[in-house]
């Protein structure tokens, strides 16, 4: 049997069975706001293999879609996952996650952001922010890498975010200094384009490009606003998020990657990086 098969029955038994279903986090959410998992679909893509003598290993791409059944209406939320498999004797034995966390591993040297040179002459323009084409990224993205950028493997939430924004008619600033604006250029970028810490505070920082605008309350949020995460609460920012939908109870529905989200009820809650410690904030982009 092809192994993409047997992985496929694998997951589709996991959803069914009450104690192992990995939706469980997920189940929990949409039953806290009142909403119902209908039915659930697995796909898995081959990406690479690794073969040697009986043992073998299959690196693949696990993508489930679910149709969620809120009030009178219906929509569907997606996630993707990189996952590994190891076969002996086309036996399935262990199947794991690759390590790309939410919660942003914060590597890169010298990645906070300076506010001693945000203002710009493009931010004394009035800002034009096409918040339908920053959702049309949003979501043809979604689970992809524009080749025209640079894809980090690790996590890419705030680079595709940022993204997005750019597609949206942002203007970019700063170049070349890195701790600077919020800009991206061939083999370089800013802090704040591709870190999630840096660029939660350049958000908030006098200048910003973005004209952004912090508001109380996420049912305040337009499509195309940005929802930044602390998941510890510890003042080190792990995450952002892009509105592009909104529920039944006008609550944001976000697109994210690392992981890969689509429609994703925006608490996170069902995320293995929440922590009841998260804190949120929430951006209007263009003021």
């Amino acid at each position: 049997m092809n192994e993409i098969v047997i992985l496929e029955k694998h997951w589709k038994e996991k959803f069914k069975n009450e104690w192992t279903n990995p939706l469980k986090g997920k189940i929990k959410v949409h039953n806290k706001h009142r909403k119902k998992i209908k039915w659930t679909e697995v796909k898995g893509i081959k990406q690479s293999e690794i073969r040697n003598e009986n043992k073998y290993e299959i690196f693949y791409s696990l993508s489930v879609k679910c149709m969620i059944k809120d009030a009178h209406s219906y929509y569907h939320e997606e996630e993707s996952q990189e996952r590994c498999a190891t076969f002996i004797d086309g036996k399935l034995i262990q199947d794991e996650l690759l390590p790309r966390e939410e919660k942003e591993n914060h590597h890169e040297e010298n990645s906070e952001y300076s506010d001693q040179q945000a203002v710009s002459e493009e931010v004394n323009m009035r800002l034009y922010y096409d918040r339908r084409a920053a959702v049309q990224y949003a979501e043809r993205w979604w689970n992809d890498a524009n080749p025209n950028y640079r894809y980090f493997e690790v996590n890419d939430c705030t680079n595709y975010i940022s993204q997005c924004l750019r597609a949206g008619g942002i203007p970019m600033t700063g170049a070349p200094d890195r701790s600077i604006g919020w800009w991206y250029s061939g083999n370089s970028w800013s802090y704040s384009w591709s870190v999630a810490h840096s660029f939660r505070w350049y958000l908030s920082s006098s200048g910003n490009i973005f004209q952004a605008k912090l508001v109380d309350k996420p049912e305040e949020l337009l499509f195309g606003d940005v929802i930044c995460y602390d998941f510890q609460g510890d003042g080190r920012w792990d995450h952002n998020t892009i509105v592009v939908a909104k529920d039944s109870e006008n609550m944001p529905l976000v697109n994210a990657h690392t992981n890969n989200s689509r429609h994703r009820y925006w608490t996170y809650e069902d995320s293995a990086a929440w922590t009841p410690d998260c804190q949120y904030k929430f951006f209007r982009i263009g003021g």
